[in-house]
């Protein structure tokens, strides 16, 4: 089912309509996709090592920034196109329509409809703990050069940010929906909790 949000020109679609009709399985923890899983941090992993040992290493800055930039987009492309839809059936990406309107689209695996290939619990923690702990690491690296006047890696980390936080954002939104669809999360939510409250008030003041 196709849903836009109006707001922001976002679309959340389902991923693999054809899965509709398979019967569904039970949630696997072996790890399917090795090889995905593999280069879904390999490329991360191996910019931070670099940034952090290149300069014992090797005396050329412009040999280890084209060594961090390449590693990055490596990552970037890589996460962003092939692992996240093997490792946990999410995808996003940008397409212009006929008018040359931008939209923004991010797809996930319908939570309700049978599929073909399952989700392993396994895959899905590795996707999820690189996907978090990378970007953050390159917020400290960020505060660590401005504060430590390494003006010469600034460029260098905010790129790291930027591109490991964009997959980041990328599939919470695959994730959790829209901006309207979080706002009726959190709302629902607050309304389950004011409701339990008020119950549990009423039950032990009849008691």
């Amino acid at each position: 089912m196709l849903r836009q949000d109006s707001n922001d020109d976002t679309e959340d679609v389902s991923l693999f309509d054809a899965d509709d009709e398979i019967p569904k399985r039970p949630k696997k923890s072996k790890i399917k996709h090795p090889i995905a899983s593999f280069f879904h941090l390999f490329f991360r992993v191996s910019a931070v090592i670099v940034y952090l040992l290149c300069e014992l290493f090797s005396n050329s800055y412009i040999a280890c920034v084209v060594t961090i930039i390449l590693l990055l987009s490596c990552d970037f492309w890589a996460v962003k196109n092939v692992t996240g839809r093997l490792m946990v059936g999410l995808r996003w990406w940008n397409q212009v329509d006929d008018d040359g309107k931008s939209h923004w689209v991010f797809e996930a695996r319908k939570a309700s409809a049978p599929r073909k290939k399952v989700t392993s619990e396994a895959e899905s923690t590795i996707f999820w703990l690189g996907l978090i702990s990378c970007p953050l690491l390159w917020v400290i690296f960020a505060f660590s050069a401005l504060f430590s006047f390494k003006v010469k890696w600034l460029a260098v980390v905010i790129l790291g940010v930027t591109l490991q936080g964009a997959n980041l954002y990328g599939y919470i939104r695959c994730k959790v929906g829209s901006r309207k669809n979080l706002t009726s999360l959190a709302t629902s939510y607050l309304g389950r909790q004011f409701l339990q409250q008020t119950v549990a008030k009423e039950e032990q003041t009849v008691s």
